[in-house]
């Protein structure tokens, strides 16, 4: 199986937020209010951080044009994004339940519209999680990264056209394969365009493979733990969602594709497009797996795609995907520093604020190339002494000549689990302890937990007792063992919440803020109700190798269901000229490409349109059997035998709770 990433964790958490205001409750709980230990531990840290710095505020603002009142744009079901429900950012000080670092990434977060970042270059930024960039050639615009989603792009490159000249897009490029930085192409050009060859679509090497085909693998969880990491759901306000780190939150829009044209596939690589000349420097297993930087000589402006943004970024995100190489990051920071530092007089990316002038353009991106090489290697240091994870992530910290520059605070990633991210990625997740070899599951342990506890009453007095005490951190792992014990026992499902709910409102990093309140709000709550989309669309589905259609099926099938099945399908797809075999044996289901087995059970001879129909739920494979559209000799029954066999994934899994018997 080819390795992937990260396009549909995301893309289904987008599409979970389009249809849903937030967790499921007839009469939602409100957030409580911060204690005392949570507001002393928030004002220690305006005495430890130079808030008095206004550089980012000036180079958020910097070269503004004009904007939509509160960034706000329709969408198929309602406002595809808008930032009037931030309003409440513009208050000075950071209130109790705010973090105040975090504060302050959120209000320079909250800046939206076209801003002029060199002559000859702009940024959409706040229209998106993502920022849209456009290069003005000589007779066209090029757009790099048209957002996540087709309505926000459209919005864009409308509000450019109104204080800049109309013309065509002649090239679009994506600078990475995530859902955020290509999923609103629709909305700058269409299929028809490309395919004349009035657009060219450029984008680094592995990117059609990166971007569609492990989260269709693994697509259905790593939706479900975006909603933590993103909080789209959440309300926004102080004691809610405030910022995603990277930017504000998740648009509610339709994702698109449109491949492309042309592969960057050198380490360094030039193309001159509408006059314009771009190099190229490939950064794959960064924080994309296929990844590109880019710089323009005409206009001395480096962009580092999203390798070198203004906070700390994930080695592991949340929702899940494979441990990012910090050495590697490091390393490929390191070269564009090298090679463009010399003369580039303005640093931007694909998120956030752009850097301006040389000297601190150079300074920005050697500290962001230290980060992750310091990070690298003194998890390496201590896990060679024998430390574990856990032990690594509560003594490992910056240097003071990084502890103090925002450009690296821990907003997004933060020190604590990309430390651990990196022993996960050399040692795996073991850390050699027998006893943590096969631990009880949660819910037998959580039994047994609270048994040797003294019962549930008596640990629930221990962890008031602790609770008062502002010692959250263990209510919550304390709290988590009894909720798993008896998931109906309402003091405790509120003890948890109210514990969680305090990390949130001390958390600097956007993602754990998200992540502790949404567990709160669905211990309060309940489980998020899906609308029961699917993150799958057209322009996804045709990008979609067979290979990686049949690779899902395998994790699909109910291994236990199929214990003593049989079954041989032959696929014969008369207009991409590809054949395969389907094997189902010992309870395992695979495949071989490129030939027919002489005895299968069935052959089936049909089109990949008819499969995206089936795919897309538009049909069914008896219905298109029955019309003529696909064809079966031997046995049919074999195929609905098959399918008998496989498992439907329900979105909104339980995470904070025992999963539910249905």
């Amino acid at each position: 199986m080819r390795n992937g990433k990260q396009m549909f964790g995301l893309a289904a958490a987008i599409t979970v937020a389009a249809g849903l205001a937030g967790p499921a409750a007839a009469e939602p709980t409100q957030p409580k209010e911060a204690t005392a230990a949570t507001r002393q531990a928030n004002a220690a840290l305006l005495a430890q951080l130079p808030f008095a710095d206004r550089r980012d505020y000036e180079d958020a603002v910097r070269g503004f044009v004009g904007s939509l009142p509160d960034a706000e744009i329709g969408g198929p079901a309602g406002p595809a994004w808008s930032l009037k429900d931030y309003a409440f950012l513009r208050r000075a000080e950071a209130p109790g339940t705010v973090n105040p670092s975090l504060w302050r990434q959120a209000q320079l977060n909250l800046e939206h519209g076209l801003y002029q970042v060199t002559a000859g270059i702009y940024q959409v930024r706040g229209f998106d999680l993502s920022n849209m960039t456009l290069v003005e050639g000589d007779t066209g615009v090029i757009v790099i990264d048209p957002l996540t989603a087709k309505e926000t792009a459209q919005a864009a490159l409308e509000l450019y056209y109104r204080h800049r000249p109309r013309r065509p897009v002649v090239a679009v490029i994506y600078s990475h394969s995530h859902a955020d930085h290509f999923g609103g192409v629709k909305g700058v050009t269409s299929d028809a365009e490309v395919e004349s060859g009035k657009v060219r679509v450029l984008a680094p090497a592995g990117f059609m493979e990166h971007a569609v085909s492990e989260n269709i693998i693994a697509g259905n969880a790593m939706g479900r733990r975006a909603q933590y990491q993103f909080g789209p759901l959440l309300p926004k306000g102080e004691r809610s969602q405030v910022d995603a780190g990277l930017g504000k939150s998740l648009p509610r829009g339709t994702i698109t594709l449109i491949p492309p044209t042309d592969v960057i596939a050198k380490a360094r690589d030039r193309r001159v497009i509408d006059g314009v000349e771009i190099l190229f420097h490939l950064a794959p297993g960064t924080e994309a797996p296929a990844e590109m930087h880019m710089y323009f000589p005409r206009f001395k402006a480096l962009n580092m795609a999203e390798n070198a943004t203004h906070n700390m970024h994930n080695l592991l995100p949340f929702r899940g995907a494979e441990v990012r190489d910090p050495k590697g990051w490091s390393q490929y920071l390191g070269e564009a520093l090298e090679a463009f530092g010399g003369e580039a007089e303005v640093l931007l990316a694909q998120h956030q604020w752009p850097t301006f002038g040389n000297a601190r353009l150079r300074e920005f991106l050697a500290r962001q190339r230290d980060l992750y090489k310091y990070l690298h290697d003194q998890t390496l240091r201590l896990l060679n002494h024998g430390h574990t994870p856990t032990e690594i992530s509560e003594v490992l910290r910056l240097p003071a000549s990084l502890e103090g520059e925002w450009s690296v605070r821990g907003y997004y990633g933060t020190v604590s689990h990309n430390a651990k991210a990196i022993y996960q990625r050399y040692l795996g997740w073991y850390d050699a302890n027998p006893a943590h070899l096969n631990p009880l599951p949660p819910g037998e342990a959580g039994r047994k937990y609270v048994e040797y506890m003294g019962g549930a009453a008596a640990l629930m007095e221990k962890a008031r007792r602790d609770f008062e005490r502002g010692e959250y951190r263990w209510v919550a792992q304390a709290m988590n063992h009894l909720v798993f014990a008896e998931p109906d026992n309402r003091p405790a499902r509120e003890l948890a919440a109210d514990a969680l709910e305090q990390l949130g409102y001390q958390a600097e990093s956007a993602t754990w803020r998200n992540s502790y309140l949404f567990a709160a709000w669905e211990l309060r709550n309940g489980t998020a109700k899906s609308p029961n989309q699917s993150p799958v669309n057209p322009d996804t589905l045709k990008a979609l190798d067979l290979d990686m259609f049949f690779d899902y099926l395998g994790v699909r099938l109910n291994g236990p269901k199929a214990e003593g099945r049989r079954i041989v399908l032959n696929w014969n797809f008369t207009d991409e000229g590809r054949q395969y075999v389907l094997n189902l044996e010992n309870s395992a289901l695979t495949w071989v490409r490129g030939r027919q087995a002489p005895k299968a059970d069935a052959t089936l001879t049909l089109t990949r349109k008819a499969l995206d129909q089936v795919t897309l739920r538009r049909s069914t494979f008896n219905a298109l059997i029955e019309g003529g559209q696909i064809q079966v000799e031997g046995n049919p029954g074999k195929l609905f035998e098959l399918l008998v066999l496989m498992d439907s994934f329900e979105p909104q899994f339980e995470i904070v709770e025992p999963k539910r018997r249905k």
